[in-house]
């Protein structure tokens, strides 16, 4: 008996220390693919200060061209997971990624409004497939109590790679000028081009990736094979949009990324006009609450999957924590009566942890998609995400223009994350598979 039990012991240690790990290489290609994603679309805020001075532009129309980028994005993300679907993760991403460095770089080209604007839609256009990639690689190469820290490994990105780099990127540009800015970061992105065509397979391609890891990711004999093709069309798309599970949590992600377009766009203004700081001051506060977004990404996803272990509950799992990071995200509206900056930046960094936690919503949509049109539904979903993009600057923008300062303006961020707390509670239902005929 006792022999028994000591192999019986043994053995799963053995498996355990056989297994292979190349998910975690996969992992490790979507971080930084998602870092670069970041850094392209927003370098633009850091070079526009001698940008609009050299090129002639005023503040309004450079309003214009920062939202370029979001209408292109939001309306490319159907057509981006048609496209996704139909000729898989290696090649959508591998054409996303040199396109959207390629738009990068010539930012550093142009000469006008005109071309600028051009790069600012074209690389929208590019981005569109990343994100639903991402959820599509997780939900093949992760089982499904290890997805939302996968998901948060890659959404950590984000912001990790706004707040490390900041600082060499402002040294590139007052070194070399605006143009090298953009140059470097599209350079940049076009040799990780290379790095993702040679470590990204899918499970059943995989030469790294042993039995043991196959099994343990979910994937036998038959799954090893390429699975079918699903059919587009627009009946697909319309049942998908009625679908409660697709409306409940487009919902509650337009709810959390409408907090994270706020402190993208207008929180260092906010805290230079509202709060009257001396701009170094802000670079150092504007910080805080993007280190405490990628602490909420990171503790949202080990959460997640924690209480799944416990519960085996995936309702609860993934549903409690971005409950909870709505809730806290709400908690921006208080900033209104913080009588001292350290309170407000304090308030700020809650909030935005909180809405680190929202990420994990990309983990729903690899636990609810169709297998054969997981792009599609990526798409959808981040279309829903991405009004926000477009939507919070204009509207932030109209009431501070109206009133003359923020405090409406963060009673409206506020409630946009309590609503989400109504999709998610009243809107979204059970979170399981949903089943669709071609």
């Amino acid at each position: 008996m006792a022999s028994y039990e000591q192999g019986d012991i043994a053995a799963p240690k053995t498996a355990v220390e056989k297994r292979s790990r190349t998910r975690m290489v996969i992992l490790t290609l979507l971080a930084i693919g998602t870092m670069i994603n970041y850094l392209d679309r927003t370098v633009l805020g850091i070079a526009a200060p001698q940008l609009s001075a050299d090129l002639g532009i005023g503040a309004a129309t450079m309003g214009i061209v920062f939202s370029a980028f979001a209408w292109t994005y939001a309306a490319m993300q159907i057509p981006g997971g048609i496209f996704l679907d139909r000729f898989g993760n290696k090649v959508t991403y591998a054409l996303a990624l040199f396109f959207w460095s390629a738009f990068t770089l010539f930012h550093g080209l142009t000469m006008g409004l005109k071309t600028l604007l051009l790069c600012r839609l074209g690389l929208g256009i590019s981005e569109a497939p990343c994100f639903p990639v991402n959820s599509r690689v997780v939900g093949k190469w992760f089982p499904q109590h290890e997805r939302a820290r996968a998901t948060a490994v890659y959404t950590v990105g984000e912001y990790v790679g706004l707040a490390a780099f900041a600082p060499l990127l402002f040294f590139i540009m007052e070194t070399f000028g605006w143009r090298a800015l953009f140059i470097t970061v599209g350079v940049v992105g076009i040799l990780f081009v290379l790095v993702w065509w040679r470590y990204y397979h899918e499970p059943h391609e995989s030469k790294t990736a042993n039995q043991l890891e196959l099994e343990y990711i979910g994937h036998d004999q038959k799954a090893a094979e390429p699975e079918p093709k699903m059919n587009f069309s627009w009946a697909n798309v319309a049942k998908l949009v009625k679908c409660r599970q697709i409306l409940g949590a487009g919902i509650g992600q337009f709810a959390g990324n409408t907090t994270l377009v706020f402190f993208l766009t207008w929180f260092p203004t906010y805290l230079a006009t509202e709060r009257h700081m001396p701009w170094l001051k802000v670079g150092f506060f504007a910080i805080l609450p993007f280190l405490a977004a990628a602490v909420g990404v990171m503790f949202g996803g080990w959460v997640s999957d924690q209480i799944l272990k416990r519960t085996g509950s995936v309702n609860i799992a993934r549903k409690l924590p971005i409950i909870s990071g709505l809730l806290m995200a709400s908690l921006i509206i208080s900033a209104n009566w913080m009588p001292t900056d350290a309170l407000v930046i304090t308030v700020m960094s809650v909030a935005f942890f909180g809405q680190g936690m929202v990420g994990l919503g990309w983990t729903l949509i690899s636990d609810m998609a169709p297998k054969n049109l997981a792009g599609l539904t990526g798409g959808l979903f981040n279309f829903c995400s991405n009004l926000a993009s477009i939507i919070t600057p204009l509207i932030v923008g109209f009431i501070v223009a109206a009133t003359g300062n923020f405090f409406y303006a963060l009673v409206y961020i506020g409630g946009a994350a309590l609503l989400g707390v109504f999709a998610y509670v009243f809107i979204l239902g059970d979170i399981k598979r949903i089943e669709m005929e071609d």
